[in-house]
């Protein structure tokens, strides 16, 4: 079962529009979930009670832990499957498909298993304390309790889709759980609505996540027969040679995110430290922050089918085009989105929250913030390169690098030297030395054949 035109988009048609038509709707669909991401912040500002926005900074690290099941089972399959398709190798194309596909129905519910049995102990870790801890914990109830499995599901059936070149459906099913997120934030948590603050947000948020694991149900019974995404329960199991090869990557990645929790639970915690206004004008800066990053994320994942095609089928020189034209793309445009944040960075605080307090702190972070930008284009580039390619190793050293290594360490120097302030200037002076790995890497790869 071999489609003719997913076949021509990866081997024959120019690059510039090959990358386009899968990155495009990629992009976009990460634009909607920023949105929806700031669509919480913005309407718990409205209440203007730094607590209920700080309730929901605090709960972030375990929403960003559902992207290491993401990771392990959406990039690992999914970067599988695009190599399988290179070799027309459609049989073990279905494997892992449903080898994704279950797992992350199985981790989903384990996750949320483990989440409510350690909830208190685990709300400490995060930074929360008498002030704000009921309402993070009402947050967590309806995103993390009732919504891990949806959230995760949705998510690894987005990748599994665009691995076959589907990126427009892959797209829009994660897009109608944002849209309808966006529409329900307003009367969950608003007073003319049901009133419920913070808790109000995440019931919104699970509602949407089981909507769009409902679009990807019905997208399967539409395709049936005409997509490689396999959910049949007699291809799941667990294959030695694929499996193997999906952990590869997976994991690597799941760590990356781990060690992306990590960071950001030390970030809070050391914000915490100060008071909830400094916490809610974190969140809210982390927030902004994440347009452009997505945007990026966007257009290294949406070519991750081609890399991972070009890579199996041999044709190196079409990758290198591939890499080099999404580069030039990535960075020209974080650059330009940087330099508006630096200048405009007090309007955009202000936008969320009117609180002169956490519009000054709000202020300082994001300009810190900004700085890293054009280098994290490049290096989110190289990482999903390494998955694309299966080098698993590769993508797991430059999450070490990142986090471990140099943000971490450099957020604990920097709040030392610049309280509080220098909190924001360590992503920046992290991605700076890894964009220059990033280059070497990539470089010595290309020179390789």
């Amino acid at each position: 079962m071999e489609d003719v035109r997913k076949t021509q988009l990866f081997e024959n048609t120019p690059v510039p529009k090959a990358v386009i038509t899968l990155a495009v709707p990629t992009v976009i669909s990460s634009l909607v979930m920023v949105i929806y991401n700031l669509a919480d912040t913005y309407f718990v500002g409205i209440l203007n009670d730094p607590v209920q926005n700080a309730a929901v900074t605090l709960a972030a690290p375990v929403l960003l832990a559902f992207n290491a099941i993401n990771n392990l089972f959406g990039v690992g399959s999914s970067s599988m499957m695009s190599r399988a398709l290179g070799q027309k190798d459609y049989d073990t194309v279905s494997k892992s498909s449903a080898f994704g596909f279950y797992f992350a129905i199985i981790c989903g519910l384990l996750f949320s298993a483990g989440y409510t049995a350690f909830r208190t102990p685990l709300l400490k870790v995060l930074g929360a304390d008498a002030s704000n801890m009921a309402q993070t914990a009402a947050y967590l109830k309806w995103t993390t309790t009732f919504g891990a499995m949806p959230a995760i599901l949705n998510v690894v059936f987005a990748y599994l889709v665009r691995a076959e070149g589907s990126s427009f459906h892959a797209s829009l099913g994660t897009m109608s759980g944002c849209v309808l997120n966006i529409a329900l934030d307003p009367i969950f948590i608003l007073p003319w609505g049901f009133n419920m603050g913070a808790a109000g947000a995440g019931l919104a948020t699970f509602i949407s996540n089981c909507a769009a694991c409902l679009y990807f149900f019905i997208f399967m019974l539409i395709k049936r027969g005409k997509t490689y995404v396999c959910i049949d329960p007699r291809k799941f199991g667990f294959y030695k040679g694929i499996v193997g090869c999906i952990f590869n990557v997976g994991i690597p990645a799941s760590i990356q995110n781990l060690l992306n929790v990590t960071g950001m639970t030390v970030l809070n915690n050391f914000t915490s430290a100060f008071n909830n206004d400094a916490v809610a004008a974190m969140g809210i800066s982390q927030k902004i922050n994440m347009i452009p990053m997505y945007i990026c994320m966007g257009i290294s994942q949406g070519i991750m089918p081609l890399i991972g095609y070009n890579y199996a089928s041999g044709n190196r020189a079409r990758m290198k085009k591939t890499l080099l034209f999404t580069a030039r793309l990535s960075i020209i445009f974080i650059t330009a989105m940087a330099a508006v944040y630096f200048i405009f960075a007090g309007g955009l605080i202000k936008m969320f929250m009117n609180n002169p307090s956490v519009v000054g702190y709000g202020t300082a972070f994001l300009r810190g913030m900004c700085l890293g930008l054009p280098f994290l284009a490049m290096d989110f580039l190289a990482v999903h390169v390494f998955q694309a390619c299966g080098m698993g190793v590769k993508a797991l050293v430059f999450a070490v690098m990142r986090k471990v290594l140099l943000e971490i360490p450099a957020l604990y120097i920097l709040n030392r030297l610049f309280p509080l302030y220098g909190l924001a200037y360590a992503q920046f002076a992290a991605e700076f030395i890894l964009a220059i790995a990033a280059v070497i890497t990539l470089t010595r790869i290309f020179r390789k054949k």
